[in-house]
């Protein structure tokens, strides 16, 4: 089977992506090149630390304008195979999109391996606080042979729990509408997808080649690609097995309680990393206030989580790729973690809320440093670096790149930084049924 709902083991946003499988490789004992013992040497300018992606918002921090491919007269959303689809092809016809109505913030997710009721979406929506709820599919399927994350949409009414830069785009939601797939920019870019080109999409009864019509972040940790409700039914996704809730951000931990007790067996609920981020605005790197951090990591996991790391520099940057010869960014900080016996989600956006927030003051050997690298939404946390000590960080760049040890960026890139706890860690580590 190549198509699995979403299902929660600790947090919904840990699990958008697909675990990596097998037990990790033994590590070195010691990397090929040590790293090194002075600090960097002074630079008068500060690079983007992920150059492909960095520097093409404008100074002001406003989001680039979403890249968009030209909408087709009639979308291809024919079968690859010829086995029989669950439904009906969606329409080839350029569908009614509304107009964006405002926006809302995706601050829990409700999600099941199963269809939610009526009954249940409206007992989530009669909770105390819940200013918003928006029913979609959402379930891991097999886009190029790779796990992805994927949401069914109704295009006119989830846009607006996007963020902005997507959600005020007419034609991505246009193009999504009649049969196309926008993804995430950083997929897109790292996965060296082409814009009007297409992708094969595999799902529970046939494969399906679907052209994507735009690169643009929705803001949901780990979501990397967006269809319409249609598109994500012909793929055998069950109808309306999540929800999107909006709540006042303080009030998430008590309503995300009263929402759980209203849920039925197998269901289950948990906060959102969006993009949260704007000028004066809150960071996102950092536990969610009131959750019990517990203990920070021993000296011995430390060091066996920082040697794993360094054992794996030289090997190249593949998208999507948790080792143990290949990673992209957080699949090293999972990967080396691992290795300490330490469980972490597996994206960029969720690892931010593995522990507590550390000043750039007080950086210890260990904890990561977080980043905005997508244009599209700058506020976003789209990569994750390892702090070395000594003003050195290891890290994943990008295509065409191998894990490298360089100096610690600290400019208009930089979110913030957190110091792993276990306890916080292992909440939102993956699962999948």
């Amino acid at each position: 089977m190549l198509i699995s709902a979403l299902v929660l083991a600790g947090t919904a946003t840990g699990v958008v992506l697909a675990t990596v499988g097998g037990k990790p490789a033994a590590v070195g004992a010691a990397a090929a090149q040590p790293i090194p013992r002075t600090s960097p040497a002074p630079s008068t300018t500060i690079g983007p630390v992920v150059p492909m992606l960095g520097g093409s918002a404008d100074a002001s921090g406003t989001p680039i304008t979403v890249p968009v491919a030209r909408v087709p007269a009639s979308a291809s959303t024919a079968p690859a195979s010829t086995a029989p689809a669950r439904t009906a092809s969606p329409t080839a016809k350029r569908a009614p999109v509304a107009p964006l109505r405002g926006l809302r913030q995706a601050d829990l997710l409700v999600v099941a391996p199963f269809s939610l009721s009526g009954k249940v979406r409206a007992a989530v929506a009669r909770q105390s606080g819940v200013t918003g709820t928006e029913p979609i599919e959402a379930a891991k399927i097999k886009v190029n042979g790779t796990f992805t994350a994927v949401l069914g949409v109704n295009p006119s009414s989830f846009r607006g729990f996007t963020a902005p830069s997507t959600a005020a785009s007419n034609k991505l939601w246009q193009a999504v509408a009649s049969g196309g797939v926008a993804v995430s920019y950083t997929m897109g870019t790292l996965d060296r997808l082409s814009l009007g080109g297409q992708v094969t999409v595999s799902g529970r009864q046939q494969e399906r080649r679907l052209p994507v019509m735009a690169f643009g972040t929705v803001g949901i940790g780990g979501v990397d690609a967006v269809v319409s409700d249609s598109v994500a039914a012909s793929l055998g996704v069950p109808a309306r097995n999540a929800l999107v809730v909006s709540a006042p951000p303080a009030s998430v931990p008590s309503i995300a309680a009263r929402i759980k007790a209203v849920l039925p067996k197998g269901a289950s609920v948990e906060p959102l990393v969006t993009e949260v981020t704007r000028p004066g605005g809150a960071s996102p790197v950092g536990i969610v206030p009131g959750t019990p951090a517990g203990g920070a990591l021993t000296a011995a996991q430390l060091a066996t989580a920082l040697r794993a790391a360094e054992s794996r520099r030289g090997l190249p940057y593949v998208w999507g790729a948790a080792g143990p010869s290949s990673f992209d960014c957080s699949g090293l900080v999972e990967w080396s973690f691992a290795q300490a016996g330490i469980s972490m989600p597996r994206v960029a956006a969720d690892q931010a809320r593995t522990g507590l927030s550390v000043p750039v003051t007080r950086l210890q050997p260990g904890d990561l440093l977080f980043y905005h690298t997508d244009p599209t939404d700058p506020g976003y946390i789209s990569h994750v670096a390892i702090y070395l000590g000594n003003g050195w960080m290891i890290q994943a760049p990008q295509p065409g790149m191998d894990v490298e040890i360089v100096p610690a960026r600290f400019g208009s890139q930089f979110a913030g930084a957190v110091r792993v706890y276990p306890r916080a860690a292992a909440g939102l580590a993956p699962g999948l049924a």
